[in-house]
């Protein structure tokens, strides 16, 4: 290698280190145990999927698909990729019979395995492909025409510029034909979720499906504070039936709960309805005429949203627009009367449950499917852009998917890194580091003995370092301070010869003997867990 410098990770990306590892486990682990309490089973989904599951849910015209996702195609590997490589790199010219022939018998081969491709599927088959394909067969016909043209009359007919579009236009099919399927790294799980939900009939089970996950997702996007191009989600779907108000409330309620078992202080809950496919489409349209009202005093990506998504400049965080916003018409003056209905038996059902919520009218979903309650939880410590958590109904995902049109759907996710960024700024971020035990031990006769009580107290669950090599006595005493262990249990000839261990204090250095059952009860009185 020419350049030896030290690799590092790639922007975008870090390494989550001890003992903040220690708090990333926490924070999952409680959210496990809390969903848990509520019924929500774990399911773990693959990183990556079929780029059109998320074109077609996230939205092909957002940022998310259109700028931010990793996509590529699942290229196979072998000859038919090296033969697609070949062609684009041939040089053909009409002056070269041999040039031809080479570009046409290749042609002609990767043709052939093209077609077999896609006739054992591992080729993706498509309406697209099949008239790419039909293509590379015509280009051939014209190929081989030439070639029984020993007079080249149909080069003079067509003229040195004719042929090289041909043999560009060749080439350019070639090119179009995928190896593979499209994939892309996920940038958000609510769709593999509904996708798994469908593939797998999970709408025979009884009652709601209640599942919950938890992983990284991918978006390439500029770096900042708590915002990284792999972050993590920790994230809650309930698929069934019924779109009763009780679900989402209790959806919340759960939310709620898990921010309070972390101690997340300063959570707001915001809510709000965005009606449904009945009433939104007539507010959208009372929404765009008064933004063309104002239009020349947006920024350009609220002025590129008046056509294409009006309810996206809502929430446009520009100063110089927000005296603007206020000024717009409001959603909750526009719900029909089903959607009201809806609204206010949830926000009766989060007073039941003792849940404090303020009302944002500002608080919209840009795509069709979602429908009715949203909401979102802000907290503490993260900026201006302080949303902790999002989610919201979303009725229309699944019939969009291809599954059940009954199937109504609610979900949340938590953004993962903010969330533990949140914590570390309000002081909730320490966890316990360092060992119970440090067993400092001297002879060969202690280390068999070490060895032994090493697996005792670990099996009770404390945590040990066992030294791996005899050290000196000041020396194994210093590291044991520098591993910030709690207790140093010495073990030497002098203890085995009385059956006891010498226990110290290392925060006051305080020290006494004690026989081993004495010395696991004294433990846990030190370290209760």
């Amino acid at each position: 290698m020419g350049d030896k410098g030290k690799f590092q990770a790639i922007k975008g990306v870090r390494d989550i280190l001890p003992p903040e590892s220690a708090l990333w486990n926490r924070v999952e682990q409680t959210a496990r145990e809390t969903f848990g309490t509520f019924g929500f089973a774990e399911i773990r989904l693959p990183i990556f999927e079929q780029t059109e599951l998320f074109a077609r849910s996230v939205g092909q015209e957002t940022d998310i698909v259109s700028k931010e996702m990793y996509s590529f195609e699942d290229r196979a590997q072998g000859v038919i990729t090296a033969m697609k490589d070949a062609i684009q790199m041939a040089m053909v010219s009409p002056d070269s019979p041999d040039s031809i022939n080479v570009f046409t018998a290749t042609l002609k081969r990767y043709e052939t395995l093209v077609t077999t491709g896609i006739s054992s599927a591992e080729i993706p088959n498509s309406a697209a492909i099949q008239v790419y394909a039909a293509g590379l067969r015509h280009g051939l016909e014209i190929l081989e025409r030439f070639q029984r043209d020993p007079e080249n009359k149909w080069l003079e007919s067509i003229g040195f510029s004719g042929f090289s579009a041909i043999i560009a236009g060749i080439k350019a099919l070639a090119f179009a034909i995928p190896m593979g399927e499209n994939i892309a790294l996920r940038p958000e799980a609510t769709a593999s979720v509904v996708r798994a939900y469908i593939e797998h009939g999970m709408q025979m089970l009884p009652g709601n499906a209640k599942l919950y996950y938890t992983g990284p997702m991918f978006r390439r996007e500029r770096p900042q504070k708590g915002r990284y191009r792999q972050f993590y989600q920790i994230g809650a779907e309930v698929l069934g039936s019924s779109d009763a108000p009780g679900i989402d409330a209790e959806v919340i309620e759960m939310l709620m709960r898990l921010f309070e078992r972390l101690k997340l202080k300063g959570a707001i809950l915001n809510v709000n309805s965005i009606g449904c496919k009945n009433c939104r489409p007539a507010y959208v349209e009372v929404l765009r005429a008064e933004l063309l009202k104002v239009r020349e005093q947006l920024g350009e990506d609220s002025k590129r949203r008046i056509e294409t998504n009006p309810l996206r400049v809502l929430d446009s965080k520009l100063e110089h627009e927000q005296a603007i916003i206020a000024t717009l018409p409001r959603i909750a003056d526009h719900l029909c009367n089903d959607c009201r209905v809806h609204y206010d038996e949830v926000k009766r059902q989060l007073g039941l449950r003792g849940i404090t919520y303020q009302e944002n009218w500002r608080l919209v979903r840009g795509l069709d499917y979602y429908m009715r309650t949203t909401f979102e939880i802000t907290a503490p410590g993260l900026g201006s852009q302080n949303a902790v958590c999002g989610g919201g109904r979303y009725d229309g995902l699944v019939e969009l998917l291809g599954g059940p049109a009954t199937t109504k759907g609610i979900g949340f996710a938590i953004g993962t890194d903010r969330l533990i960024l949140s914590l570390q700024e309000a002081g909730e971020g320490a966890t316990p580091s360092g060992y119970d035990v440090y067993l400092a031990w001297f002879g060969a006769a202690a280390q068999t003995a070490a060895i032994g009580l090493a697996h005792r107290l670990r099996d009770a669950g404390f945590t040990v370092e066992l030294p791996a090599a005899e050290m000196k006595f000041g020396k194994s005493l210093g590291l044991a301070d520098r591993l910030k262990a709690r207790h140093a249990v010495i073990m030497g000839d002098d203890e085995l010869a009385a059956g006891v261990v010498t226990v110290k204090r290392l925060t006051d250095s305080s020290q006494q003997k004690l026989a081993e059952q004495d010395l696991f009860s004294y433990l846990r009185s030190q370290n209760p867990k």
